[in-house]
C-alpha cells in the first residue's frame, strides 16, 4: 500500500522488513514507539509486533490532546509513523520477554505532517537550511555523574573524586563506566563517542 506521501522508495521498504524480520527473530514481545512533545518529554506507547505492519503502513491513531502543545480537543486524534530506521532492541528489558524501540514521526489523520511535532519542525529547517546550501551535522555529548547510596534527606554524595581523564584503575565506579559504555552501544550510541565521553566523565 502507498503512503499518503505517495510510493514508499525500496529502501524503506527493506528496512521494514528487516524490522519485521528481526522482530520474529529474536521473539520481541513489545514494541515501544517514542516521540517527544514540544517540551522536549520522551512519550510514548506500545504496540505488539502483530500491529506493526499496519503501524508501517497506516501509523497508530492515538489522542494527541493529552500531550503538551499537539492538539486541540477537537481536533485530538493523530497518527504516529514509526520510523524503521530507528528500531533497537532495549538492552534493559526482560530477556525473557525482549521488547525494542522506534521513533515516530507525527502525522495528521490524512498523513500530512503534524506542525506540533518535533521531528517534523527539525524536518522542515534542515530542508530550509539545504536550499541555501548549508549542511547540518548533530551529535549528542553526554555528561553524567554517579552518585553514592546514602540518607535521601541529605545532600548527594559523588561516588568518586576523580577529575577529567584521570588514570584511576582502582576507582570504584570504574565497573560502572565500562557497563555503561556496553548499555550504550546496546542502544545504537556510537561506541568511540561513548567511550570517550564516559571515561573522560
Amino acid at each position: 500500500m502507498a503512503s499518503p506521501q505517495g510510493a514508499k522508495l525500496p529502501a524503506v521498504e527493506r528496512q521494514q522488513d528487516y524490522v519485521l524480520r528481526s522482530i520474529e527473530e529474536r521473539g520481541v514481545r513489545l514494541v515501544r514507539l517514542w516521540f517527544t512533545d514540544v517540551l522536549g518529554q520522551l512519550k510514548s506507547f506500545a504496540i505488539t509486533p502483530a500491529e506493526l505492519e499496519n503501524a508501517f503502513e497506516e501509523g497508530m491513531t492515538f489522542d494527541g490532546s493529552a500531550i503538551n502543545g499537539f492538539s486541540r480537543v477537537q481536533e485530538s486524534d493523530v497518527l504516529a509513523r514509526p520510523d524503521p530506521n530507528t528500531f533497537e532492541l532495549l538492552p534493559w528489558a526482560d530477556p525473557e520477554e525482549p521488547a525494542a524501540r522506534m521513533f515516530c514521526d507525527i502525522a495528521h489523520l490524512d498523513g500530512s505532517p503534524f506542525e506540533g511535532d518535533p521531528r517534523q519542525v527539525l524536518k522542515r529547517n534542515l530542508d530550509r537550511a539545504r536550499e541555501r546550501g548549508f549542511s547540518f551535522y548533530v551529535a549528542p555529548e553526554m555528561e553524567f555523574f554517579y552518585f553514592a547510596d546514602g540518607d535521601p534527606t541529605h545532600p548527594l554524595r559523588p561516588l568518586d573524586h576523580g577529575s577529567y581523564f584521570d588514570l584511576t584503575t582502582a576507582d570504584v565506579a570504574s565497573d560502572l563506566r565500562k557497563r555503561t559504555i556496553q548499555v550504550l552501544e546496546a542502544n545504537a550510541v556510537t561506541g568511540h563517542s561513548a567511550e570517550r565521553t564516559v571515561i573522560g566523565k
